[in-house]
């Protein structure tokens, strides 16, 4: 299993694909699938029957998952595309910005 350098909450940039150099939140991680969501990245079109929370059903956007390769942590400070690293910190692993050395909140 590959290491997983996003977590949830964090803003990304993606590096390929049809959404190459949008920025985006990410909603959710699945580490199983090496997989991200991120919001307003990715959008597909998803057929719904009728339900309680949609009446009518019909066709809705949402987010899909995109693959953790193609996706780049913001650096904090620089707003730019950085690589994470780790180091221990007081006993604690933490993460960082490669280009600026600033810890990952």
């Amino acid at each position: 299993m590959k290491k997983i350098h996003i977590k949830k909450g964090d803003t990304v940039y993606v590096n390929a694909g049809n959404d190459k150099g949008k920025t985006g939140k990410v909603l959710a991680v699945q580490p199983d699938k090496d997989r991200a969501i991120v919001e307003g990245i990715n959008m597909v079109s998803k057929h719904t029957k009728p339900n309680s929370k949609q009446p009518q059903g019909g066709i809705i956007k949402q987010e899909a998952g995109i693959h953790i390769s193609n996706l780049q942590l913001i650096d904090p400070q620089q707003n730019k595309p950085t690589r994470v690293g780790y180091k221990f910190v007081d006993g604690k692993k933490i993460r960082y910005a490669k280009k600026s050395g600033e810890e990952i909140k």
